[in-house]
């Protein structure tokens, strides 16, 4: 199992307003946009960011980071061999599968296997 990126998490109320910022700072555009429920997704550089209601990102806002990694079911038999915690169930998104994993010191983590376009698009480009 391989982490392929990382992404720190940023909240925000309105996503095309704090993207203006983002591509100055970064001088990148988006790699991803997605809707997920009712919250907007994008990720920009090295960011993440997590756009809605307060209420509706706060469903999301236990994991300090996203990270992307190639194998999914390998890095759940990491998780369990070092004592982790699955704290959401492996589901889909737009982008691949994910979870979401508590470790043994208390940092909580979402990790995507993204679909294979996207790592060709976004990782290997």
């Amino acid at each position: 199992m391989t982490i392929l990126k990382t992404y720190a998490r940023l909240w925000a109320d309105e996503l095309d307003t704090s993207l203006a910022l983002l591509r100055e700072l970064t001088g990148a555009e988006t790699d991803l946009r997605f809707a997920f429920g009712s919250v907007e997704l994008a990720a920009i550089g090295d960011f993440l960011v997590i756009a809605g209601p307060p209420a509706e990102r706060a469903r999301y806002s236990h994991a300090g980071a996203t990270v992307i990694v190639d194998d999914l079911d390998a890095l759940t038999r990491t998780l369990a061999d070092a004592g982790a915690e699955i704290t959401t169930p492996e589901s889909t998104s737009a982008t691949g599968r994910f979870l979401y994993a508590r470790h043994r010191g208390g940092a909580e983590i979402e990790y995507v296997e993204w679909v294979p376009e996207l790592v060709a698009r976004v990782v290997r480009a």
